[in-house]
Formats: C-alpha cells, sequence, structure tokens
C-alpha cells in the first residue's frame, strides 16, 4: 500500500499493522459485510500470515468498534448503524477543523510556501485534465495524479498542525479509507465530468488564512470543505450536490 492509499503508512510498517489496514479496508469496502463471522485463522489464511500478527489486529480493531468478540477466537463485523456514521463524521469534520485551527498557530514559512507548491501542481494537472476532457481523451492518469497531489497537500496542512495525537485520532475516526474515498471519486467522475474541477479556491482561502495565522477562519474553511466532501462522497454517484468538492476530505 501507498501512503496515499493508507493513513497509517508513515508508521512502521508491521505484519500487525498490515493486518489491521488490509481487513479495516476489507470492511470499509463491504468485502467482509457487517455481522459476517470471521476467525483469526481464516484471517491470517486471508492475508498469508499468522496467527499472532492478526490476533494483535483483532484487538485493534475492536478497541475501534469495527468488529465484536463473540468468543475466544471469533469475531464478527460490527454492523454500524447510520446513527454511528453521522457521529463519526461530525468527529472527523470537527478534528479537520482543529488541525487547521493549529497549523495556523504552528506552520513555519517553509511550510506554508510549501503548500502553495503543491496547490500550483494541482492547478497544471487540473488544466491538463480539462483540456484532455475536451478533446475526448482519457483523464484517469492525471485525475489519479491530482488526487495524490492533493493527499500531499491534506498531510502536509496536518504536518502543519504539529499535533500528533490530532492527527492519530484522525487516523482512527475517518468515515472512508483513503482507498474507497478515491474509488468514490472516480466514480463521481465517470458520473458527471464537471465533478470537483473547480475545487480549489478553498484550498488558496485554507493557505491565505494559516499565513495570517487567523485559526478561527482556517478552522471554518476546513469544516465547511470537509462537510461537504463527506455529504458528496456518501451520496450516490448520480445525486452529489455540486461540482467542487475533489480530494475532500483527507
Amino acid at each position: 500500500m501507498t501512503a496515499d492509499e493508507d493513513p497509517r503508512a508513515s508508521q512502521p510498517d508491521t505484519l500487525a499493522g498490515r493486518a489491521y489496514r488490509e481487513v479495516q479496508d476489507a470492511i470499509a469496502a463491504g468485502e467482509l459485510a457487517p455481522n459476517v463471522k470471521i476467525t483469526e485463522r481464516g484471517l491470517a489464511e486471508r492475508l498469508s500470515m499468522s496467527p499472532t500478527p492478526v490476533r494483535e489486529a483483532i484487538r485493534r480493531l475492536e478497541q475501534d468498534g469495527l468488529i465484536t468478540r463473540t468468543g475466544p477466537r471469533t469475531v464478527v463485523v460490527a454492523d454500524i448503524g447510520a446513527a454511528a456514521v453521522e457521529d463519526l463524521a461530525e468527529v472527523e469534520i470537527a478534528l479537520r477543523g482543529l488541525i487547521a485551527r493549529f497549523a495556523a498557530r504552528h506552520a513555519t514559512a517553509a511550510q506554508l510556501d510549501g503548500l502553495d507548491t503543491i496547490l500550483d501542481e494541482a492547478d497544471d494537472l487540473l488544466i491538463v485534465i480539462k483540456q484532455r476532457d475536451a478533446e475526448g481523451r482519457p483523464v484517469e492518469k492525471h485525475l489519479n495524479a491530482l488526487l495524490d497531489t492533493m493527499q500531499r497537500f491534506n498531510d502536509a496542512v496536518a504536518a502543519c498542525a504539529g499535533n500528533a495525537v490530532l492527527v492519530r485520532l484522525l487516523d482512527q475516526t475517518r468515515v472512508f479509507t483513503r482507498a474507497e474515498r478515491r474509488t468514490r471519486v472516480l466514480e463521481r467522475v465517470h458520473a458527471n465530468h464537471e465533478y470537483g474541477l473547480d475545487r480549489y479556491a478553498g484550498h488558496r482561502a485554507l493557505v491565505r488564512a494559516l499565513r495570517a495565522g487567523e485559526g478561527a477562519t482556517a478552522e471554518r474553511i476546513a469544516i465547511e470543505d470537509v462537510r461537504g466532501g463527506l455529504d458528496d462522497l456518501r451520496r450516490p454517484p448520480g445525486e452529489v450536490r455540486s461540482p467542487d468538492r475533489l480530494g475532500s476530505p483527507r
């Protein structure tokens, strides 16, 4: 897995960590459906590893509320209802806002310059995507490059916050994994080629707020961005509200 696909890729890639991420992604993608029974041995065979790291991964997934234990060696995938997902979304939104507020407080000039450089790269890719789309040429490669670039931007904003606890909490409370979010964004782009192509004014505004040290403004911009992005990604591809959400949220 790449850093773009996995929110924990920056941590040491232990076997237990890999097992945790792969099971988490399988649950998010629906490959392991709610209430499905899974065993340590079955997961170990699925992941081609010994039961020990799988056991540790299961313990962490239990702590996250993604699985529920029904026996000494057996668990079931948790059935997270709509209300629980709503609560999780509110937590993610609030954490993204706090990260932006902290970034306004701690970002260095070099970090802020780096954010602008990343957005310049995104603008260049956006121009290419619009041109190719207008000509009826494939845009998948460039679109994926744009998503990678915006992921770098989001990660860089998180680094500006200088608060590992907030970032770790965000990693644990995402409504979608990065891989699932990317899949959903691509589905929406295929359904509407204009989806996400006017996305970047909010990012530029965020950087301006960070440069000015305006924590409340940065928090408001981040919250509005993430809330809108989550709302769109949770709707069917043909029912998104607006074409301005590409890359949101982290």
